[in-house]
C-alpha cells in the first residue's frame, strides 16, 4: 500500500500537482535533537529513502548502541510487530570479493561514510544471508531474525519490499516534555511532531511541535530563537496559562493565589508585553563600592556581578571583601629557610649565617677563615678582616698581622714571663726600672739633638733642626743627616712617639701574650 502511494506522489509531482500528505509513522521518538520514526507498509529501499528524504531526512543509521535501543523502544511501543525493516546501510552495485570488510562488511551507510560503534548482524560469518553475491544490497533489521535482543540486520536486494523503514531526522533545537506539578492528575498531555509521529511518551520534541492539554484547553506549541540549541513551550496569545504545567510559561514565577494566573518578575525587574517574560534588571555599575578590589559582571545573568581579588587575597565571607591569604600557612615548603607572611604576599629570608643569593639561601663564609693573624681576627664586613692585639700591643705598621708592645704613657707595666719572673720586656724607647715598670727613655736629656731644640715623646722624640743643620726649621730624629735622608727619618717620627699621651686608641681586649723577642729584655 506504501508502495502505491509514493508512486501516486511521484506521478502528481510530474503533473505539477501538489502530492498527498506524508504518510504518517507508527511510531517515533527522539533524543535531544535527533528524532527516529517507524513507518507501516510494503516498500523498496528507493521508495523507503525517498519518504524519508521528503521528510528532510533519511534512513536511520544505527551507529551505537543509543541508536539500537531506540529501534527496540519504537517496535515495543508498536505492539512488538517485528518484521524486516529498512535501515540506511547499503552496498553499491558490483561483484567484489566477500568477507567481513571491517564492520559494516563493505556497506556504507546512506550518508556516504562506514564510521560506526556498532554492528549487529544476523549471522556473524557471512554478510550474505542468502542474497545473491552480485547487484546492489540494502539492510533490513528484524527481532525475529535472532529471537530476543536487540534487531539484527540482514542483507537482501535493494529492489525487494521490506515490511517497513525508520527514518532519522535533525533538528535545530528542541524542548523537553511538559514539566507538570505532581499530583495534576487532571492533566493529560498529547504531543504531535512536525514529521507526523503522535503519543504521550516522549524524551525531547524537536521545535515545532504542539502540545495539547485538552483538560485546560491548552494549546502549546515548542519554538527557540535563532541559533539556540533548546526550545521553549509558549503560544501567541499573551499572560500565563495555568501554573500547573511549566509554570504558566512565566519566565520567573507563576502565581494563582487569586484564582487566574499571572506571571510575577524579579524586584528591578517588569513584565514584558508577552505577559511571561521579564525585562533584565538595570545592571548595577561594577565599581569600589561594591566590591573592595575588583567587580566583574555576569554577562550570563544580566544584572548580576561577582566580586573578585587580585594574587595573594581571597573573597570574604561576606563576597565583597577581601582578605589576605597565609601563603606561608597555605603552601608549606614554599621558601628555603623562613617564609614571612606579608600583605597579599610573602617573604623569603635566611638564618643567621646564611644571605640570599639569587634567590637561595648561601651560607656565609667566614672572612677570618685562614687568616694569619698573631693574636686574633676580627671580621669586617662580608668579605674582609682585620687583625687585633692584646692590651698593651698594637699591630706593627708595616706587618699588622703581627703584634708589637705599646704603651701611650710615660710608664707601663712590663709584660714578664709569668714562669721566669725576672725575665721582662718593654716597648721599644722604655726601659725597665727596678721593678716591674717601663718607663719612657727622655732621649732629650741624654743629649740625642745635641745643640738643636729637643721634643720628648712616648717611645722616641725629634728634633727641631736650627742654624747650621742641613735640615734647618725641620723636625728630625738627627739634625746633620742630608736632606736625601729626611723622608726616611719622618717616616720614622710617624710610627714613634715618646714624652707625651698620644691620641691614637688602645687596642682591645688580649687573650693571649705576644711571643718574646721585643728589645730592652732584661
Amino acid at each position: 500500500m506504501l508502495g502505491v502511494l509514493l508512486l501516486g506522489m511521484l506521478a502528481l509531482a510530474s503533473l505539477g500537482l501538489p502530492a498527498p500528505a506524508h504518510p504518517r509513522p507508527s511510531g517515533g521518538q527522539c533524543v535531544e535533537r535527533e528524532c527516529f520514526a517507524l513507518f507501516h507498509g510494503p516498500a523498496t529501499f528507493a521508495n523507503a529513502s525517498l519518504v524519508c528524504e521528503r521528510l528532510r531526512g533519511h534512513l536511520m543509521t544505527v551507529r551505537s548502541t543509543v541508536a539500537a535501543e531506540v529501534i527496540s523502544l519504537l517496535l515495543s511501543s508498536d505492539g512488538g510487530w517485528s518484521p524486516r525493516l529498512w535501515i540506511g546501510l547499503q552496498r553499491p552495485q558490483g561483484c567484489g570479493e566477500h568477507g567481513p570488510f571491517g564492520p559494516l562488511r563493505g556497506f556504507q551507510w546512506v550518508t556516504g561514510d562506514n564510521h560506526t560503534s556498532y554492528s549487529r548482524w544476523a549471522r556473524p560469518n557471512g554478510d550474505g544471508d542468502g542474497a545473491p553475491p552480485c547487484g546492489p544490497l540494502c539492510v533490513a533489521v528484524s527481532v525475529a531474525a535472532t529471537g530476543p535482543g536487540d534487531p539484527a540486520w540482514e542483507a537482501q536486494p535493494c529492489e525487494e519490499e521490506a515490511a517497513g523503514f525508520l527514518c532519522e531526522l535533525h533538528f535545530e533545537a528542541s524542548c523537553g516534555p511538559l514539566a507538570v506539578e505532581a499530583g495534576e492528575s487532571r492533566v493529560s498531555v498529547t504531543y504531535n511532531t512536525p514529521f507526523g509521529a503522535q503519543g504521550a511518551d516522549f524524551q525531547a520534541l524537536p521545535v515545532g511541535s504542539s502540545a495539547a492539554v485538552p483538560a485546560l484547553g491548552l494549546q502549546l506549541e515548542c519554538a527557540a530563537p535563532p541559533a539556540a540549541a533548546e526550545g521553549r513551550w509558549g503560544r501567541e496569545a499573551p499572560g500565563a496559562w495555568d501554573c500547573a504545567v511549566e509554570k504558566g510559561g512565566c519566565e520567573h514565577a507563576c502565581n494563582q493565589s487569586t484564582g487566574v494566573p499571572r506571571c510575577v518578575c524579579p524586584p528591578e525587574a517588569t513584565l514584558q508585553a508577552d505577559g511571561r517574560s521579564c525585562t533584565a534588571p538595570a545592571e548595577p555599575s561594577c565599581n569600589h563600592s561594591l566590591c573592595e578590589q575588583f567587580c566583574v559582571s555576569d554577562p550570563a545573568a544580566p544584572g548580576s556581578y561577582s566580586c573578585m581579588c587580585i594574587a595573594g587575597f581571597k573573597l570574604g565571607a561576606d563576597q565583597h571583601s577581601c582578605e589576605d591569604v597565609d601563603d606561608c600557612a597555605q603552601v608549606p615548603g614554599l621558601c628555603q629557610q623562613l617564609c614571612v607572611n606579608t600583605n597579599g604576599g610573602f617573604e623569603c629570608l635566611c638564618y643567621e649565617g646564611y644571605e640570599m643569593v639569587d634567590g637561595e639561601c648561601v651560607e656565609l663564609l667566614d672572612p677570618c677563615f685562614g687568616s694569619d693573624c698573631e693574636y686574633q681576627c676580627q671580621p669586617v664586613g662580608r668579605d674582609k678582616y682585620e687583625c687585633i692585639c692584646a692590651e698593651g700591643f698594637r699591630p706593627i705598621p708595616e706587618n699588622p698581622n703581627h703584634c708589637q708592645l705599646f704603651c701611650n704613657e710615660t710608664e707601663c707595666p712590663a709584660d714578664c714571663d709569668p714562669h721566669t719572673p725576672t725575665v721582662c720586656y718593654c716597648p721599644e724607647g722604655f726601659i725597665l726600672d727596678e721593678g716591674s715598670m717601663c718607663v719612657d727613655i727622655d732621649e732629650c736629656e741624654q743629649g740625642y739633638c745635641g745643640e738643636h731644640q729637643c721634643h720628648n715623646l712616648l717611645g722616641t722624640y725629634k728634633c727641631i733642626c736650627g742654624p747650621g743643620s742641613p735640615l734647618e726649621g725641620q723636625e728630625s730624629l738627627d739634625c746633620d743627616i742630608k736632606p736625601s735622608q729626611k723622608t726616611k727619618v719622618e717616616g720614622i717620627l710617624e710610627e714613634e712617639g715618646s714624652g707625651e699621651y698620644s691620641t691614637g686608641s688602645t687596642p682591645g681586649p688580649t687573650l693571649r701574650t705576644p711571643p718574646a723577642g721585643p728589645p730592652n729584655a732584661l
